[in-house]
């Protein structure tokens, strides 16, 4: 036990996910032996992304304002969709450079032992998306893992009879494995050899 205020700072950094009590202890001493000047700058980082970043009104992605960078891009091919779980697996598609058009974030995949159905999931936010915008081709890339497969396969149910090519990112990601970890070649490849997802 410390004193108040370096008890309250390692407590609350021990609730930040993967951040254990040791941990919590280490970057709490670190941050107290920082200049004064560098902790208020984190402090003020964190409060400003609080205050400002917020989540795209079409997408789901985060965003500052209504909508994302990439919502907001004319450039990109608004006749696909590529279906992701989380907003950091965005990043990952991205860092490919294989991919123009634009994301849906379901927030997460489905787990019945976790209590997650298809209801807690962007899902009917990503078939209002499908009527009004057009779209010709949905990319299914979700995490090559368990809940992944599962929520892909919920999907391509629910997607193929609204006449959409409906893919799968392809094999070359380990199963198991999450997209934010995946490297760029490694997914580059998955994109390119995407396939249609059999009824």
């Amino acid at each position: 036990m410390y004193e108040g205020p370096v008890q309250n700072l390692v407590d609350e950094l021990g609730r930040l996910p993967g951040i254990g009590p040791k941990s919590a202890q280490r970057i709490a001493f670190h941050l107290l032996r920082l200049p004064a000047e560098d902790a208020k700058r984190l402090a003020k980082a964190i409060v400003e992304a609080k205050e400002r970043v917020s989540w795209c009104r079409r997408c789901y992605n985060i965003a500052e304002g209504e909508q994302c960078r990439f919502c907001r891009d004319d450039t990109r091919d608004a006749t696909l969709i590529c279906v992701v779980e989380d907003a950091r697996d965005i990043v990952a598609v991205e860092r490919t450079r294989e991919f123009r058009g634009l994301y849906h974030v379901l927030g997460g995949a489905i787990s019945p032992i976790e209590g997650v159905g298809p209801e807690q999931l962007r899902i009917r936010e990503l078939l209002g998306r499908l009527a009004d915008e057009g779209v010709k081709e949905v990319i299914l890339a979700t995490n090559p893992n368990i809940e992944g497969e599962a929520t892909a396969m919920y999907l391509a149910r629910l997607l193929q009879p609204l006449g959409l090519r409906v893919t799968r990112i392809a094999s070359g990601l380990p199963v198991g494995g999450d997209l934010e970890y995946a490297d760029e070649i490694t997914l580059g490849r998955a994109f390119e050899g995407r396939r249609e997802v059999g009824a």
